[in-house]
């Protein structure tokens, strides 16, 4: 796979493209038309890739940042941007791709199109923001991280939008500094 999933929403993954927010270079993860059309297909909102272009994208990049001002503002209790809310209820207006079964119990999504996965994307922001697991979106633990997540652990007690990479290295960090502590109490003992 080409993308990450560790949101447990379609929003928060799709905002969560542009990886790394709290670096100085983010990672832009929707680099092109086709890794949109990827991330559609990858994420589960069509089931396969569509066309995509230039405009397309641009059009995604804004969104998705609507759809993280809106998520940072839940979780903040702040006030919603009102212009990343009217963007995103627009789309949410608009008809969002129509699964169908096939004779061979397949799920398939006849014509779709970008309007279409962009309203999918809204719809899910809406219901995931609006809804009762709004109270459990984190932030992942990792500094340089800026994937949010919805917390479903037991306790609340996930840190990382994922243990790999975030995870791991935040735990083999602190692995290490550990170590060093241990070394260094070895040796300022030893020179008494």
């Amino acid at each position: 796979m080409m993308h990450a999933f560790a949101g447990g929403a379609q929003s928060l993954d799709f905002a969560g493209t542009l990886r790394y927010r709290h670096r100085a270079n983010p990672r832009e993860d929707m680099h092109s038309p086709v890794a949109l059309s990827t991330w559609f297909r990858e994420s589960g909102i069509l089931d396969r890739e569509i066309p995509c272009g230039p405009t397309d994208l641009r059009d995604a990049w804004i969104l998705r940042e609507a759809v993280y001002r809106l998520i940072l503002a839940k979780m903040s209790g702040h006030v919603s941007d009102q212009d990343a809310l009217t963007l995103v209820n627009d789309y949410a207006r608009k008809p969002a791709p129509v699964p169908q079964l096939t004779p061979d119990g397949q799920r398939h999504v006849a014509e779709p199109s970008v309007e279409q996965a962009f309203a999918a994307v809204a719809q899910d922001t809406i219901s995931t923001l609006g809804g009762p697991e709004a109270a459990l979106l984190k932030e992942c633990g990792n500094p340089e991280c800026s994937q949010v997540y919805i917390d479903r652990s037991r306790g609340s007690r996930r840190e990382w939008c994922a243990m790999d990479p975030c995870g791991n290295k935040i735990k083999a960090a602190a692995y290490r500094a550990r170590k060093r502590m241990g070394e260094l109490k070895a040796t300022s003992s030893r020179s008494r």
